[in-house]
C-alpha cells in the first residue's frame, strides 16, 4: 500500500500484513492485520515508531515516497514491541536522526531489545514533555501497562491528533485506512477481538487512562493506533473511546460460553444438554469445541458473556490438555464479572470436576453448583441433571445482569 495523507504533512506509511492470522503466537487474527506508523513533515521531520522486521522494506520505499530526498531529524518510539520496533535498528542506520525520543521505561526496553544502542541519540521524554518540531508541538503522554511498561501516546495540539500505539487498535487487514470507511458491525467485532485477547488484563489501566486523558483536556478529533485503522473526526474518536470504556467496565451479557473437549462424544453429549438448559431460560449460548476452536476465539465470545462453563473428560488422572490450555489462557487475562460452572466424564479415577472446579474459582468467578459428572456414557437421568444445571446457571445469569 502507498502512503495515505491523514492530515496535512502527516502520513501513514505502514505496511499491510494480509497473511497474518497468529498474533504474536498466541492469538488468532483472522483477518490480517496493519503494522501503522507515520511521518510528519514539518521544519523538523518526525518518524514515529517503525513496523515489524520482516516489512522494513515496504516501510523505507513509503517513507521515500513522501519524503523525496529529505531528511528525518528525529524518532518517535511510543512502543518497543518488536512488531512496532523491529525495524528500529535498520531505520537508525538507514536515517541516522539527530534524536530518539521515548519514554523513561521505553529507554529502558530499548537498551535491553537493541544491544547496539549505547551510541544512539536516545533521550527520554517524560510525561507532559513537549517538543516543538516547527508549526506543531508534540506532548508526550507516558500510558503505562497500556500494553507494556514503555507504552506511551504522542499528542500533536494543532492537529488534534494522537497516535496512540497499541491502545485502539484493530488486527483488521485492508486496503482503507480509516474506521469510518468499512462495515460497523465488522469493525466492532475486530475491536472486541483486539481488547479481549490483547488488553483485558489492563482494564483498570485504561479507566484510569481515559480519566487523565479527559482531565488533561486534550482535543482529539484522529486517533492514530498501530495496529488496524485510523479514527478520523469527533464523532469517530468519541465512538472509540466510549467502545474502551465499556470494555474495560465488563458489564456481563445474558450470555453464556461452554468449551469442552471430549474424547468419545461423552463430555460432547453433557455440553449440549447444559446448552438446552440455558436456552430453556431464555439464555443466548456459544457452544465451543476447544477441538474447533482456537482458545483466542473463545475468550472473545467469553470477553461479554456472564458465565464461563468447561467441561473435560478424565485423562490420566487429570482434563485434557485443550482445556488446560484454554484455562491457562484465561486466567492470565483476568476476566471479570463471571459465573462459572464444570462438568465432564470419567471411566474409572474421575478428577475432572474437581480440577475444572478449582481452576474456575481460583479465577475468581462465582462457581454455580452442584458440578455434574458422569461414568462412561451419559444416561438419560445424567442429561437431564446437565439441563437442570443449564437452567440454574440461566437463573444465576439473569440475576447477575438484571435481564
Amino acid at each position: 500500500m502507498r502512503p495515505v495523507e491523514i492530515k496535512k504533512d502527516i502520513w501513514w506509511v505502514g505496511v499491510v500484513d494480509w497473511n497474518k492470522r497468529s498474533f504474536h503466537g498466541y492469538s488468532q487474527s483472522p483477518l490480517g492485520t496493519t503494522y501503522n506508523n507515520y511521518l510528519i513533515t514539518d521544519e523538523k521531520t518526525v518518524l514515529v515508531d517503525t513496523v515489524d522486521q520482516e516489512f522494513a522494506g515496504r516501510m523505507f520505499c513509503n517513507i521515500a515516497h513522501v519524503l523525496q530526498g529529505k531528511k528525518i531529524d528525529y524518532f518517535v518510539i511510543n512502543h518497543l514491541e518488536p512488531d512496532h520496533a523491529g525495524s528500529l535498528a535498520q531505520a537508525v542506520e538507514r536515517y541516522k536522526p539527530e534524536k530518539i525520543f521515548t519514554s523513561p521505561m521505553g529507554e529502558k526496553a530499548l537498551r535491553a531489545h537493541f544491544h547496539n544502542s549505547a551510541d544512539w541519540p536516545v533521550e527520554v521524554v517524560p510525561s507532559g514533555k513537549s517538543l516543538s518540531i516547527g508549526k506543531r508541538t508534540l506532548t508526550f503522554v507516558e500510558t503505562r501497562m497500556l500494553h507494556w511498561p514503555d507504552s506511551m501516546l504522542t499528542y500533536v495540539a494543532e492537529d488534534k491528533l494522537a497516535f496512540t500505539n497499541d491502545a485502539f487498535g484493530q488486527n483488521i487487514a485492508s486496503s482503507e485506512r480509516f474506521a469510518d470507511e468499512i462495515d460497523r458491525s465488522v469493525l466492532r467485532r475486530a475491536m472486541a477481538e483486539y481488547y479481549a485477547n490483547i488488553v483485558l488484563p489492563y482494564s483498570p489501566v485504561v479507566l484510569k487512562t481515559l480519566e487523565a486523558v479527559a482531565a488533561m483536556g486534550l482535543e482529539l478529533d484522529t486517533l492514530c493506533p498501530d495496529h488496524g485503522l485510523i479514527w478520523r473526526g469527533a464523532a469517530e474518536v468519541r465512538y472509540v473511546l466510549e467502545a474502551y470504556r465499556e470494555f474495560a467496565l465488563q458489564r456481563p451479557q445474558p450470555k453464556a460460553v461452554i468449551a469442552y473437549d471430549t474424547m468419545w462424544h461423552s463430555t460432547e453429549k453433557m455440553a449440549e444438554a447444559i446448552a438446552d438448559g440455558l436456552v430453556a431460560e431464555g439464555i443466548s449460548v456459544k457452544v465451543m469445541s476447544l477441538k474447533a476452536n482456537h482458545h483466542s476465539q473463545v475468550m472473545t465470545e467469553l470477553f461479554d458473556a456472564a458465565a464461563l462453563i468447561v467441561g473435560s473428560p478424565t485423562h490420566n488422572n487429570g482434563i485434557l490438555p485443550l482445556v488446560a490450555n484454554l484455562l491457562t489462557y484465561v486466567k492470565g487475562l483476568r476476566p471479570q464479572n463471571k459465573l462459572a460452572a464444570a462438568f465432564g466424564s470419567f471411566g474409572w479415577s474421575g478428577e475432572c470436576v474437581k480440577i475444572l472446579s478449582e481452576a474456575l474459582t481460583g479465577m475468581n468467578m462465582e462457581l454455580v453448583e452442584p458440578a455434574v459428572k458422569t461414568k462412561f456414557v451419559p444416561t438419560h437421568e445424567a442429561l437431564g441433571q446437565c439441563v437442570e444445571l443449564g437452567k440454574k446457571i440461566g437463573q444465576a445469569i439473569k440475576a447477575k445482569t438484571g435481564n
